[in-house]
């Protein structure tokens, strides 16, 4: 009895992991075939959406996609909400709500709201969980829930090369210059200048560029070094095992590094 129970549960065990497989590999074929492409637009029907872009599945809500421009080699992660206009099936006239310069990338779970016009520029990367609206709601009426009262409406823009850092909160009517850095959690408002880095809620800025002094502060860690052309990912392995190697000799007593070391007298 036991021999056979041993055999039963190997065969379950087997079944299981079959069916594990056979679940994933659906599920890969599924978020392959479901991926929004240029050549691919599944539902949607985007105003352009560029050579390269991807909107990976599940995507978010989407409407309004007739006023919503994508550039080229943009990536839209999973569960990205993207609406143009306050509902479905509205006529929002001639010219784009929603643009997305080329290589934007937009993080998991993240919602970029337009009702009016809403722009981000060129290699802009966000965080997942970012929010950026056009709209936000109004309480001047005491007497009327704050739901029910009409919402104001103001133009927001993120210029090119800006960083959205996880969970930061673009208000209406913010105007982030080029290469803003924004920390993550942010609530930011209004103006931002260029090359600037903002955090807290509100977000204020706490370090900038200055073309004749630099980063004021100064900041706190070397630039990194970038790889060098033509290096190929073997040669940065040997690279990195080698220096792994330097910190291990160098972590041993003083004279056991020689001793240790092939040929060491």
């Amino acid at each position: 009895m036991p021999t056979n129970q041993n055999v039963f549960s190997s065969v379950a065990a087997w079944r299981r992991r079959a069916v594990s497989r056979a679940v994933h590999r659906g599920a890969r074929w599924v978020r392959q075939a479901a991926a929004v492409t240029a050549e691919r637009p599944g539902p949607y029907r985007f105003r352009r959406i560029g050579a390269g872009t991807r909107l990976a599945y599940p995507q978010g809500t989407v409407f309004g996609d007739p006023w919503i421009e994508i550039g080229d080699h943009c990536i839209i992660a999973q569960d990205v909400t993207l609406t143009a206009g306050m509902m479905p099936d509205l006529d929002l006239g001639p010219a784009p709500i929603l643009t997305l310069g080329n290589g934007v990338v937009l993080g998991r779970g993240s919602h970029v709201i337009a009702d009016v016009r809403l722009t981000i520029g060129d290699d802009c990367f966000f965080g997942p969980g970012v929010y950026v609206t056009t709209t936000n709601h109004s309480y001047d009426d005491p007497d009327v829930p704050v739901g029910k009262q009409w919402p104001r409406t103001d133009p927001v823009s993120i210029g090119p090369g800006s960083w959205i850092g996880t969970g930061a909160v673009i208000l209406p009517g913010a105007r982030l210059g080029r290469n803003v850095v924004v920390a993550a959690g942010a609530v930011v408002r209004g103006a931002v200048p260029d090359h600037a880095v903002v955090a807290g809620a509100p977000a204020r800025v706490v370090r900038s560029w200055d073309r004749e002094t630099g980063w004021q502060p100064p900041l706190r860690t070397p630039p990194p070094v970038p790889v060098p052309e033509g290096v190929t990912p073997e040669q940065l392995l040997a690279l990195a095992e080698h220096a792994a190697a330097g910190e291990a000799d160098r972590a041993l007593p003083d004279g056991s590094a020689a001793d240790a070391a092939p040929g060491g007298s």
